[in-house]
Order: C-alpha cells, then structure tokens, then sequence
C-alpha cells in the first residue's frame, strides 16, 4: 500500500518562536489523536534544527523547502542538501512553481538538486503542473509529463522509491479558480500512467502522488477519496494548526 500523505509547506512565513510554537501545538494535537497518515511540515531553512529537534520521537516528519544545486563551496547564502539533513530533516521539497517561477529553476537545475538530496539521504517531494494558459490550451498532460522527464525520471528504480510527487495546477493557486475533485483525479491518473511508463506497473501503484492547490478541510475529504490522489501538499491552511488538523483528519 503506497503512503498517504498530508505534507504543510509553511514558504516565507512565521519567524523562528512562531514556528517552533506552531510546530509544538500539532505534536501536542497529533500526540492526543493519531494521524492515519504520514505527516510532514515544511519550514524555512532557520526552523529546521529547532522543530526537527523538537518533532524528534512525534509522528510528524520535516521537510525543507528547498536545497541548493551545489553539493558546497563559495555560494554566499545557499543551504546544501547536507546541510538539510544535518538538521534531522529527512525530506526536501523541489520544483515547486514559485521557485520556477520567481528564482528561474530549470528542469537542469532542478536534476541537479534531487541528485543531490537523494544523495544525501533525503526523500524528494517533487512538484509539477502547468499554469491557466497552459490548461485552457489543453496542455497539462504533455506539461506534467516534460516536467518529469527534466528532472526526475533519469533515477534508478531504487532512487525513485525516495520520491514523492506533488500535482500542483498553477492557475489554482490564488486565483479563484480551483480544480474540482475530478480534474485532479484525471491528471493524477495520467502522472501515475507516465510513471508506470518508465518504472513498471508496480512502482507506480507504490508512488505517493499529492494534490497542491487550495486544498482546505472543506475539500479534501472529496479529493483524498480519489483513487489516485494520496494526500496534499498544503500551502495556507497548514500554518494554523486546527486548519491543517482539519485536513489530516480528511483521512479518518
């Protein structure tokens, strides 16, 4: 059975005291009602040793949100994928569309980064999906699916068993427009067809693929009820605990 997951990524929010306090009420919330799925937060890099420490021997496991390109060396304010994992993380989250967008990650850049997390011993969240242009030309397929041949799909069969995927339409992050339950079963069937394509049948049952995207308490009873959606990527609704506890409970 492949992993369901409900993972929360925190971006540019929430100094260090907010973190560990918000990090601190979910352990407490978890440790009181346990999850029926994996659960993972994504902090900024200064969080990370503070809330790995203290999230230690609790059910929920960190992520970082991001990882250099350079295994170390003279890049003036970079974070290696060693470093990461100095902190006791044991997940990274890459591609996701605001780093392709606003820091112009490409898929060479991005290959360059998983290489160097999987090397490191951390486990990938890998992000894909197309923007509104895109989806109104009736392009996502082909978009999702040159996503992953650039950076994810030259691993071996061992290496990919560390990758999770994370389906994230682009054009319904903050624009009012969401994708029903159906469109993101469509795609999320289709990326797991590509999989099967390159890794066997087998490996694509066992690959964990998320849906990102306005996913709120409200919603993702009726998404996670997909046969192929295993879980959120979760940008907003995971900085406030109740929100967050709400769609982890999606899963009950």
């Amino acid at each position: 059975m492949r992993k369901k997951i409900v993972a929360g990524n925190w971006k540019m929010n929430m100094n260090l005291q907010e973190g560990v306090a918000l990090a601190t009420e979910l352990k407490e919330a978890l440790a009181a009602e346990k999850p029926n799925c994996e659960v993972i937060i994504g902090t900024p890099f200064i969080h990370l040793a503070s809330v790995s420490e203290l999230l230690k021997d609790s059910v929920v496991a960190v992520s970082a949100e991001n990882c250099a390109n350079k295994e170390k060396g003279a890049f003036t304010g970079e974070v290696s994928a060693a470093m990461v994992k100095s902190t006791g993380a044991e997940y990274v989250i890459l591609g996701h569309s605001e780093r392709r967008e606003y820091y112009n990650e490409t898929p060479e850049i991005l290959k360059e980064k998983v290489d160097l997390a999987l090397a490191n011993g951390l486990k990938v969240i890998f992000c894909i999906g197309e923007s509104l242009a895109q989806r109104e030309a009736n392009e996502q397929e082909a978009v999702c699916k040159a996503e992953l041949a650039g950076s994810v799909f030259h691993l071996t069969a061992e290496q990919w068993k560390n990758i999770v995927i994370a389906y994230e339409p682009i054009w319904a992050i903050g624009t009012g427009k969401t994708a029903t339950a159906e469109q993101a079963e469509e795609i999320h069937a289709y990326i797991r067809s590509c999989v099967a394509e390159v890794y066997g049948k087998e490996a694509a049952e066992n690959t964990s693929i998320l849906y990102g995207g306005s996913c709120k308490a409200s919603n993702a009873p009726e998404l996670f009820a997909k046969p192929d959606i295993d879980g959120g990527l979760i940008g907003g609704a995971s900085l406030k605990c109740a929100d967050f506890k709400g769609i982890i409970d999606a899963w009950k």
